[in-house]
């Protein structure tokens, strides 16, 4: 009697929990990633010219699971979904610092951080049931397991952020010299942010995408001070807000554009200087705990041990003996 209550504590839950969690997971991957009839696939082919140069690529299954995603996501993401405008476009303006400037991103977001919770609870607390059994320290572990699949899509959308920012801090002033070299050619500003957004496209993809959408927002009809503005806002980067402002004052008043880049540029490169010498002062300060931690030790042994070994054989006895 009490082997048979013994197994069904032990292994009939967690079974359970699994069944659970394969059927649906079984169900969600049926209904939304159900393949489409080949008819209608040959149709995508012939509408879209794009689809034929990705149907046997990489593309093609990135664009089938963003696909999924936007269809799967908006039923998982109504709880998240923010209550007014305000908090509706400062997750939109996030995503739009990381590069994700489409209209499904904000739900795909919320979404995968809702089946990050719900895969960490599931998938966590069977786990967790299977080592402890049903006890409190499988209750924590389950709660952390589902508290840290809902904030992943977070950290990695700060991380994705940070690093495009830091991409376009460093290789702004290469952008800016190659602008003042095209002014003083005699090009315009529209025509020498399309040189740019061409000849970076090796070197700084991200700052060539940036110039390219502003080249095509300007090509549909939009105010150059617009563009501008919204350049620096959509990137979130300072010196991109601060150079919008500079252009949009040089075709206000109409003093030299050339210049007022080149004054750009100059004071980026002082700014990235000093950056690079604050890191450098703060490296001193750094040093000091692995020193402490793993240096200072062997040190020590090596320098004290062979007088520690000499006074312990040598006055230890005589020590003892008077």
């Amino acid at each position: 009697m009490f082997i048979v209550i013994a197994f069904t504590a032990d292994w009939i839950i967690p079974l359970a929990i699994f069944g659970a969690v394969a059927a649906t997971a079984f169900l969600v991957l049926d209904r939304f990633a159900a393949a489409k009839p080949r008819a209608e696939e040959r149709l995508e082919e012939i509408s879209d010219p794009k689809s034929r140069r990705r149907v046997s690529g990489i593309s093609y299954k990135a664009d089938t699971v963003t696909n999924v995603l936007k269809k799967a996501t908006p039923g998982l993401a109504k709880p998240l979904q923010p209550t007014n405008k305000e908090e509706q476009s400062k997750l939109i303006a996030r995503l739009s610092h990381a590069g994700f400037r489409g209209e499904h991103a904000p739900t795909i977001l919320l979404g995968l951080k809702v089946l990050g919770l719900v895969a960490g609870l599931f998938c966590g607390g069977g786990v967790a049931l299977l080592l402890y059994g049903i006890s409190k320290p499988a209750l924590i572990r389950t709660v952390l397991a589902g508290s840290g699949l809902f904030y992943l899509p977070e950290m990695i959308l700060w991380f994705i952020t940070k690093r495009r920012k830091e991409q376009i801090f460093l290789g702004l002033p290469d952008a800016l010299d190659l602008m003042v070299v095209c002014v003083e050619a005699g090009l315009g500003l529209d025509q020498a942010m399309r040189r740019v957004s061409e000849e970076m496209q090796k070197s700084f993809r991200v700052i060539a995408d940036e110039f390219a959408l502003c080249n095509l927002q300007i090509q549909m009809g939009r105010g150059r001070n617009e563009v501008l503005h919204e350049l620096g806002v959509r990137t979130g980067v300072e010196d991109l807000r601060s150079l919008a402002s500079i252009l949009i004052q040089a075709d206000k008043f109409g003093s030299g554009i050339a210049q007022a880049l080149r004054v750009q540029s100059d004071s980026m490169r002082v700014r990235r200087a000093q950056i690079a010498e604050e890191k450098a002062a703060k490296t001193a300060v750094k040093l000091v705990f692995p020193l402490v931690l793993f240096i200072f030790p062997g040190i020590f042994v090596v320098l004290v041990g062979p007088a520690a070994i000499t006074m312990i054989n040598e006055l230890l006895p005589k020590m003892g003996g008077g």
